[in-house]
């Protein structure tokens, strides 16, 4: 995330925190604590910038100098890096900054790829499933732009600990001083090798993360908002209960405080997760692998809840007792949207919802709640 916050600063929040918290009153004259100390020590405020001038004056009130985040890419600061009381080693300015951007990013991510799915790839014939709910794509908009804010309050520490060089993130595996026993054992084949690595290790931790989701004490509290989508859109690949989602995203934020990560391959990752999320809610059902956990194996997993835990992969499913081959019925156009595939999955997955969700207060289950809806219409 370093490299990432190193772009934003320069060309957002060095000019945005030098303007609200300026120590450098020739930028912002409105600063009256600046403005004073300036007058003090004898400051022209019309003169023109100089990093010398300014550090010997005595406004820079830290010793930060800029260093490039890799030596891949960077983009050097302007003369506003220097201008704030809050340069770009400030904590809080790191908290806040990652912050924003962790919040609009995700937004940003959630909007493109599943508006993109939804044009090009999404289903629409499953709006007229019995189980797609009224005006359900609005509400999968609303509890994922809710909780994504949310989210991204305990998603910032993980990012301010990177930055601040608390992770085994690296550069190159020659960086000075950087060392991990897995490095010493793998050497540079470790930049090929942790792609599969970090997703062996995450899919094993989600899954385990979500069955436990699914234990009673948590469902009812935590994940049954996300189970409200029997027959998902793309738009609901991020709709969760924000702690529901954040439990699901620790595997992520904690690979690179155990196990070396290149920067760049942990942004190629990071928005891989993204869409991976987007891709298996899309009801296009292409992946008819033992493999891979597509989006048939996920609507397996909305239907009949107990089952498909999985992120990637069906291998924890399998090695779990949790995995249920989807059917096949879902792969053949002429099948996937019968009325009689429909009516079957409706009546296993109101058994399950009774045999998960129990009965309400009246002792009705699923059927006999609407059962009673409709009599009562």
């Amino acid at each position: 995330m370093d490299i990432v916050l190193e772009v934003c600063d320069t060309f957002l929040f060095d000019k945005l925190y030098a303007s609200v918290l300026p120590i450098n009153p020739a930028v912002a004259t409105f600063d009256p604590i600046s403005t004073i100390s300036a007058s003090l020590k004898g400051y022209d405020a019309n003169a023109t910038f100089d990093q010398a001038t300014y550090t010997d004056s005595g406004l820079a009130r830290s010793g930060w100098q800029w260093e490039p985040a890799s030596s891949y890419f960077n983009v050097e600061p302007s003369e506003y890096a220097y201008m704030s009381r809050w340069d770009r080693d400030n904590i809080y300015r790191q908290f806040i900054s990652l912050y924003i951007l962790t919040w609009l990013a995700g937004m940003a991510i959630y909007f493109v790829f599943a508006t993109l799915s939804y044009i090009f790839v999404f289903d629409k014939e499953t709006f007229n499933h019995p189980k797609y709910l009224k005006n359900q794509m609005s509400l999968e908009i609303k509890q994922t732009v809710e909780s994504i804010p949310i989210m991204a309050i305990f998603t910032v520490p993980f990012f301010v600990a990177e930055v601040r060089g608390h992770s085994f993130m690296y550069d190159t595996t020659t960086d000075p001083g950087f060392t991990h026993p897995i490095l010493s054992l793998f050497g540079s084949w470790w930049n090929i090798l942790q792609f599969p690595f970090f997703l062996v290790f995450t899919d094993f931790c989600i899954y385990w993360i979500h069955r436990a989701l699914h234990h009673p004490i948590l469902y009812k509290r935590l994940h049954k908002p996300h189970h409200k989508w029997i027959m998902p859109t793309p738009y609901a690949s991020h709709a969760f209960h924000p702690l529901d989602g954040y439990s699901q995203s620790v595997p992520y934020h904690l690979f690179p405080f155990f196990f070396p990560l290149q920067k760049f391959s942990y942004i190629a990752l990071f928005g891989f997760v993204q869409i991976w999320t987007v891709l298996i809610h899309d009801g296009e059902y292409v992946a008819n692998s033992p493999i891979i956990n597509g989006a048939a194996c996920h609507t397996m997993h909305h239907l009949y809840f107990n089952y498909n835990y999985g992120q990637y992969t069906t291998l924890w499913d399998r090695l779990g007792g949790s995995y249920r081959k989807p059917n096949m019925e879902l792969f053949l156009k002429e099948t996937k949207m019968s009325q009689e595939e429909w009516a079957r999955q409706t009546k296993e997955m109101e058994k399950m919802v009774v045999e998960v969700e129990g009965k309400d207060d009246r002792g009705y289950g699923t059927e006999e709640r609407i059962a009673a809806a409709k009599k009562a219409q």
